[in-house]
């Protein structure tokens, strides 16, 4: 009973990949797929949105038409894309909070976590906390008895969740600090190595300043130590029940049709397995390599990362 149980489910299991498989071999683009990239040009998003660009048109031999649409933390991009067509032909390169965090904080939601067909993840964060590494500090244990000494300390935040995780910080430490709002991550590095900043979160681009000597990773905001920080505290040694860390997500509208969704998604997942692609080599270098997550553990994910915006919103307004 039991074997002839495994026998017909592993041939279920694999009709349904010979079905997906079919799918993304049947289902090719009408014309020139729009990929518009939340982001301004020059960033991270853009570079690895670019990139995946090239690589998607070397291999599948599609085109692509990037565009960049920056503005309100990721909303412009994903507003717009709401207003397009769920044919495959436009698509959406953004990171996990503009669709997450964004639409609960603002006055009038523009869109919900719903209004999107979820095609893959391309690459996580590194998310911590930097300072100098001649300010002494050694962590973010060293920052609190500052502060709590009377040292007035300035953060640099490149985005609202990232406000509210030093509220947080500041709030279950018992101490005082300044939250600054910077221009990405590059602002808050910059602002910290020219000592205009005290600390600031960053997202990967500290890495080469962290193993060259200059800079000390804090803390770490994922749910993970660090690659270049293994000894960097996580956030919930500091009673921060929050992680920050983020991903760069491919969406789409709503409803796109599934045989669109499956070539896609594979498409992808095909660009982010080949260690010789400029989007793997690019991740590997800003992001410490690709990843990929699709299909409903894809959405099952952006779900828990809502649930988790909406606690931490709610952790602020206590």
């Amino acid at each position: 009973m039991g074997f002839r149980f495994i026998k017909a489910a592993t041939a279920g299991l694999m009709l349904a990949l010979i079905g997906q498989s079919a799918m993304a071999d049947d289902w090719t683009p009408s014309g020139p797929i729009d990929l518009m990239i939340a982001f301004r040009a020059g960033g991270g998003a853009d570079t690895l949105g670019r990139a995946l660009a090239e690589d998607l048109a070397s291999s599948r031999g599609w085109e692509f038409i990037p565009q960049n649409l920056p503005g309100r933390g990721g909303a412009a991009m994903a507003s717009e894309l709401l207003t397009k067509p769920a044919d495959g032909l436009t698509i959406g390169i953004t990171v996990q909070p503009s669709i997450a965090y964004v639409p609960l904080v603002a006055q009038t939601p523009p869109y919900s976590v719903d209004d999107f067909t979820y095609l893959s993840t391309l690459a996580g964060s590194q998310t911590g906390l930097i300072a100098r590494a001649d300010r002494g500090w050694e962590s973010l244990a060293d920052v609190i008895a500052a502060a709590r000494a009377g040292e007035r300390i300035s953060v640099g935040a490149m985005a609202p969740n990232l406000a509210d995780g030093t509220y947080v910080i500041a709030r279950n430490n018992d101490i005082e600090l300044t939250s600054v709002t910077v221009q990405g991550g590059r602002g808050g590095l910059n602002g910290v190595v020219a000592g205009d900043l005290d600390v600031a979160w960053a997202a990967g681009i500290q890495a080469q300043g962290v193993e060259a000597g200059s800079l000390v990773s804090l803390a770490s905001a994922e749910t993970f130590p660090l690659p270049f920080s293994p000894d960097a505290p996580l956030l919930s040694e500091f009673g921060v029940p929050f992680t920050f860390g983020s991903r760069f997500l491919v969406i789409a509208p709503a409803n796109l049709p599934q045989d669109a969704h499956t070539a896609l998604s594979a498409a992808i997942e095909d660009v982010l397995n080949d260690p010789e692609s400029r989007t793997a080599q690019f991740a590997q270098r800003a992001f410490g390599g690709t990843l990929v997550v699709q299909g409903e553990d894809l959405a099952t994910l952006m779900r828990a990362a809502t649930e988790e915006a909406q606690a931490l919103i709610e952790a602020t307004s206590e």
